[in-house]
């Protein structure tokens, strides 16, 4: 059984057609699309926890195996489209997740620049800046929480008219704004999900009412990797 076989809406074949104060994004024309939206694997710098924004570093080896096993979990489901951020940490998850098949690239897709808080961790960033959060604030000589919203929303415009399961390959950051965005809250409410590497998540439509943006799945992760994010090192 695939595991994500009862994700509200269905996961029909491709040819199936079903910050604060921005408006919310207009899904009135929705047409039952599904974008599986997909974080890329582990890297040497999500592991220390350092704000990885335009630096193009690649996946860790173990990353790489997290890409191949997440693949394996959406084995069955047709994609229409596979669309990736063109930074290498995202395409090389896209290659592991559905190989063989071509991927797209949208510069929409890629993660928050950070500015001058690139390769910093927020316990650094709060050092000098008490209370910062990115959500609110954003980053000097980076991207503001309206220019990131900006991107979802334009990301949202082109997507929301297609059917069919759209698998996009993204980041953490913008990916918790995009999720935000798809259901028409504010880039500051997105500081409330939270997406773990090479994880899986399902932004759709109410199958019964198709103006209706929904969640229709988050975080989906292997029931193993699940397990261990819940217990502690000797913990059966």
């Amino acid at each position: 059984m695939n595991a994500f076989e009862h994700v509200p809406g269905g996961l029909a074949s491709a040819d199936d057609q079903g910050g604060a104060g921005h408006a919310s994004p207009d899904v009135s024309t929705g047409t039952g699309a599904r974008l599986f939206l997909i974080r890329h694997g582990e890297t040497a710098w999500a592991l220390t926890g350092q704000h990885t924004g335009r630096t193009d570093i690649p996946l860790t080896v173990h990353g790489e195996a997290q890409a191949v096993e997440l693949g394996q979990q959406l084995q069955g489901i047709e994609f229409s489209r596979l669309i990736s951020s063109p930074l290498t940490r995202a395409r090389q998850t896209g290659e592991r997740v559905v190989p063989h098949r071509a991927l797209a690239f949208d510069p929409d897709l890629v993660e928050w620049d950070y500015g001058d808080y690139e390769g910093k961790t927020s316990v650094a960033i709060r050092q000098q800046r008490p209370g910062w959060e990115v959500f609110r604030d954003g980053c000097p000589h980076g991207e503001s929480p309206e220019q990131v919203a900006a991107r979802a929303d334009r990301l949202i415009a082109r997507l929301r008219r297609e059917g069919g399961n759209i698998a996009l390959f993204s980041h953490g950051q913008f990916g918790v704004v995009l999720a935000a965005r798809w259901v028409g809250l504010s880039v500051a409410q997105a500081r409330h999900f939270s997406l773990d590497v090479a994880s899986a998540s399902v932004l759709a439509f109410d199958p019964h009412h198709l103006d209706v943006a929904v969640i229709a799945c988050w975080n989906r992760v292997s029931p193993e990797r699940f397990r261990s994010s819940f217990t502690t090192p000797g913990e059966p």
